[in-house]
């Protein structure tokens, strides 16, 4: 049995200095608004010992909270199984904000709601049930936020989405944009710059500027209380020049304002000259960067969970280690298993393609009882290896190492030299067991045993996995929360950062969000990847109770209409909990388009999956096209699941591929606007095989300085030349709506002039698509 050579306990964990209320005290730019309350967790699952763990829920709690929770030492080992327990759900200050406060609080119409703000701020998004599940963002990602603000009348209402760190001060304060004009709906983005839990809110507010400012305009040309309107205007520039303490406007701003109150009481000057004045675009400037603002209401306080980027953008390769340096042996007349050894050898070629992660399947020993043979065959010949997801044997189980790929040491090696090129180790966890696995007699409780005794295999009628036997998670949930805690720490001890979780739709989601949260309190750093192929709401809530990321339909879509729906669809709203990698192929899946299909055909999927998404990963043979799928099966022949395969790896030059996937990676790192999720348009194309997609990001949220666009045009034919017409929105660009615009093809290093109507042509036999970056002046 090859384990860790000292079995790593759980850590202390030093306790966390809880923030105090004067750092705690977000600042604001006006006194008028009150801090709002982050909404408590509706109810959660209590962790394996309710008594003494933590709350599940403490990510969604306020950073003190949190903070308070993270000091108290684990206590995974119990007896009691988990138990629901309802949370109360705190309502937030029923004081609302406002320059003036009302003598006495409205009640609210429902028992425990809140009363709605002096300026009523709704649907604030992204929001889940109330806060109970934190939206995500990761370090420099612009996420959007959106809320409906509106009042009654005609006076004018503006917006601030404000960001709040984990000490609880405020980061930033971003004025709102009116994205439906007449719906009141507002939308800005927030840039955190740290990981941790972050608040956000939103605040509503009268803009006496701008209503004064539309009164005033069309009063005094129509000669109506003229001199009325410009006294008003004066005494309200006043006031927005002499603000004092937080609210206080620069010298400059107040100078601005100060010139225009002259202008306006300067009785000598033409009305429609001291007018001017105070509507110029000096002093309108003045008041959008600091803003008078009047009944401030403030929205409920949200939970941000802020991850490190790469669980937002990244490039994947996942590898079998076995098949690499695996021979076979003629004087035996068997193989010889590859290594971890002989596995690192790879990762020079690896890290020359831009990949970010080189991901492992399973390392661990396999079980002998009811092995698989090749091609998923139920009778496994002498020297069969068996699948890697039958995991345990008397060599040990989900803490072990298979003894043909080697030690601990070997697998340090493997961690370090990935690391030397500038790639973190991913590593499978497949949550399941071969009848040898030493839990099935150290722990029989932990399986479903049928009424003879036997225990239940795994089944997805009509197939069944004999080699392999389910966990029950309901029997004893405290002893088996605890080992698989437990057997995270020792990979993450030996430099596993990123787990790609086999199957999580088939274990309890209640078992997932205290595991993903007790991992991330020590370990924030650790990135999980879920392989949920299941039904959307499974998919979307794995995501919402931790899992960074997800695999996605993304295999199967190949229409133009299938591929549009679905880029908007991951990109959209679902994108707050849900970030989505896109593989092309998987060991599990060869997709209809790609079987029997041509390098055109994989570069297709090769471009759509790097450029439809910030994360998108490659199976190892990708780069030498292996399409033979096994008869009947959407999946490869010769499957590597049950046998070695040792491949030619000088052949992956000569067809191209390799080369392709990494000028792709090249140009991913390279345009920042490509490392965001939540910032795509499909585009317009006269052509039912021509999907035209963008990616832009503004100057004031690239971490250059500059704006970053994108522009795909790719051709899902790969047997003949298609052409059409691509339409572009260049003004949501920040771009002149007709152009001229240049256009650089950098998949190509072509240059072009592009306007608002694009013609493109393009051959599959020549390049699979256009990859324009559009040049912003």
């Amino acid at each position: 049995m090859t384990t860790s050579p000292a079995a790593p306990g759980r850590r202390r964990r030093a306790a966390r200095a809880t923030t105090s209320a004067a750092q705690a005290e977000p600042q604001r730019t006006t006194s008028t608004a009150s801090a709002p309350e982050a909404p408590a967790p509706a109810a959660v699952t209590t962790p394996p010992d309710p008594s003494t763990a933590r709350a599940v829920d403490a990510r969604a709690a306020d950073p003190a909270t949190a903070a308070q929770a993270a000091a108290t030492p684990p206590a995974i080992a119990r007896t009691e199984p988990p138990t629901a327990q309802a949370v109360p759900v705190e309502a937030p200050s029923a004081q609302p904000p406002s320059a003036q406060p009302p003598s006495a609080p409205r009640p609210s119409t429902i028992a425990g709601a809140p009363p709605i703000g002096r300026i009523p701020v709704v649907d604030v998004s992204p929001v889940a049930e109330a806060g109970r599940f934190p939206a995500k963002a990761v370090v420099g990602e612009a996420f959007p936020v959106r809320a409906t603000v509106f009042r009654e009348g005609h006076d004018a209402v503006a917006a601030t989405a404000v960001l709040v760190d984990p000490e609880g001060v405020v980061h930033m304060r971003a004025p709102m944009v009116d994205i439906a004009p007449g719906l009141d709906r507002y939308e800005a983005r927030l840039v955190p710059d740290r990981t941790g839990l972050w608040t956000f809110h939103v605040e509503g507010w009268s803009d006496p500027y701008a209503t004064w400012a539309h009164d005033a305009a069309i009063k005094v040309e129509a000669g109506i209380d003229v001199e009325l309107m410009l006294a008003e205007g004066a005494r309200l520039l006043a006031r927005a020049a002499d603000r004092t303490g937080e609210d206080a406007m620069s010298p400059h701003g107040a100078a601005t304002l100060r010139e225009a109150v002259e202008a306006l009481r300067d009785t000598h000057r033409f009305p429609g000259e001291r007018l001017a004045w105070a509507l110029s675009p000096h002093v309108r400037q003045a008041l959008a960067r600091e803003p008078l603002r009047d009944q401030v209401s403030a929205s409920p306080s949200y939970p941000l969970v802020v991850d490190r980027p790469l669980a937002l953008a990244g490039a994947w390769y996942e590898m079998f280690p076995r098949s690499h340096g695996a021979q076979w042996d003629d004087r035996a007349q068997e193989w010889r298993s590859g290594t971890l050894r002989t596995a690192a050898e790879q990762l020079p070629r690896i890290a020359s393609m831009g990949f970010d992660v080189v991901y492992l399947t399973p390392i661990h020993p396999i079980g002998l009882t009811n092995r698989k043979g090749r091609n998923n065959s139920l009778g496994a010949l002498p020297g069969d290896p068996g699948s890697p997801y039958a995991i345990g044997s008397a060599d040990g189980g989900h803490d072990a190492i298979e003894p043909s790929l080697g030690t601990f040491d070997d697998f340090d090696a493997f961690v370090a030299r990935a690391r030397e090129h500038g790639m973190e180790v991913a590593l499978d966890i497949a949550l399941q067991c071969s009848p040898d696995h030493p839990w099935v007699t150290e722990h029989p409780e932990w399986f479903t045993t049928r009424v003879d005794g036997s225990i239940a295999y795994a089944e997805n009628p009509p197939k069944k996995y004999q080699d392999i036997y389910p966990l029950n998670f309901d029997n004893d949930p405290a002893g088996l929360y605890a080992e698989v805690r437990r057997v995270l720490q020792v990979w993450i001890d030996h430099g596993v950062t990123l787990f790609r979780v086999d199957n999580p739709h088939t274990k309890p989601l209640d078992f997932w969000q205290w595991l993903l949260a007790d991992v991330a309190r020590d370990h924030p750093e650790v990135i999980f990847l879920s392989e949920a192929f299941t039904r959307p709401a499974m998919m979307l809530t794995l995501g919402k109770v931790g899992f960074h990321q997800s695999y996605t339909y993304f295999t199967w879509r190949s229409t133009k209409a299938e591929l549009g729906d679905y880029l908007q669809e991951v990109s959209g709203k679902q994108a707050a909990w849900m970030r989505p990698a896109f593989w092309p192929t998987t060991h599990d899946i060869l997709p209809p388009y790609l079987q029997g299909a041509g390098g055109q055909a994989w570069a297709i999927r090769a471009v759509l999956a790097a450029l439809g998404a910030p994360t998108w990963g490659i199976y190892s043979g990708y780069e030498l096209l292996e399409n033979v799928p096994r008869p009947g099966a959407d999946e490869q022949i010769d499957n590597e699941k049950y046998e070695f395969r040792p491949r030619d790896w000088s052949l992956a030059r000569h067809l191209g591929m390799a080369d392709l996937i990494g000028k792709l990676n090249e140009i991913r790192r390279a345009h920042p606007a490509l490392q965001q999720l939540r910032n795509l348009q499909v585009h317009p194309t006269s052509d039912d095989a021509t999907l035209a997609f963008s990616r832009h990001l503004a100057a004031e949220h690239s971490p250059t300085g500059r704006a970053s666009t994108v522009v795909v045009v790719v051709s899902l034919d790969p047997w003949n030349a298609r052409e059409g017409v691509v339409e572009l929105d260049l003004a949501s660009f920040g771009l002149p709506a007709n152009g001229p615009v240049n256009a650089h093809d950098v998949l190509r290093d072509e240059h072009y002039t592009w306007g608002a109507q694009v013609y493109v042509r393009i051959d599959p036999a020549e390049r699979p698509a256009h990859v324009v970056v559009l040049e912003h002046p």
